[in-house]
């Protein structure tokens, strides 16, 4: 038995918003033949300057001219060089008027900081996008753990999959078709551990993730949906 519905977008709704709010906001642009700027990164003054362009290419799998078009929209749309977790919000919540982003976006701005300090570094945004869009499935499948683990200790719970599919319900809006029921995300949460969770210890590990993730044909797919986006 697959991984199905909202289980299967809880894996792959990470990708598909992500790469919606890139686009619309301009980050994502289309890469032009010819780059007329600077040889590294066009610096301007602002509260963080990223790391090299060549220090950033050994750890993403991003060519310079990517990097360079990917820190153009970034700074268009974040002159400071840093987004704190309002802004992220912000943006996430014009995607769905009809509904309430706030704990999604919350929990993903957590998956991109990766050094618990309530910002986002540009290197914090093209090597997690990296992983996203260039990653191997073990890679990405790793990043969505993260995402999952709320506490960050190893596994998830049952009150941390409730709280991601309580706000993935919240953002998308009691407007949905098929009209969604009360306790359908502890429905799903209930189903999610009983195909995850082999051992029935009331946790699910990251070998256990891995493991049914990678089994399942609608997981594998979803993850090389993007891998061409840029």
């Amino acid at each position: 038995m697959g991984i199905q519905g909202m289980e299967l977008f809880a894996v792959a709704v990470v990708i598909v918003l992500f790469i919606a709010v890139l686009k619309q906001f301009g980050i994502l642009e289309p890469m032009s033949m010819e780059d007329n700027g600077d040889p590294d990164f066009e610096l301007c003054t602002v509260r963080h300057q990223p790391e090299g362009l060549e220090q950033l290419r050994s750890l993403t799998k991003f060519t310079k001219k990517e990097l360079q078009s990917l820190y153009r929209g970034f700074k268009t749309e974040c002159p400071s060089g840093l987004v704190d977790e309002e802004t992220f919000k912000l943006i996430y919540s014009q995607f769905f008027p009809q509904g309430d982003a706030t704990t999604y976006a919350h929990f993903l701005f957590n998956a991109f900081d990766l050094d618990r300090n309530g910002e986002i570094r540009f290197e914090d945004f093209v090597m997690g996008l990296s992983v996203l869009l260039r990653g191997t499935v073990r890679e990405k499948l790793n990043w969505a753990f993260n995402l999952y683990d709320i506490n960050k200790d190893g596994y998830i719970t049952k009150e941390e999959m409730m709280a991601i599919m309580k706000s993935i319900y919240d953002m998308m809006g009691r407007y949905t078709y098929p009209i969604v029921t009360d306790d359908a995300p502890l429905e799903h949460v209930e189903r999610f551990f009983q195909i995850m969770d082999r051992n029935r210890d009331g946790v699910v590990t990251m070998d256990e993730f891995l493991e049914t993730c990678q089994k399942d044909e609608s997981i594998m797919n979803s993850m090389q949906l993007f891998e061409n986006v840029i």
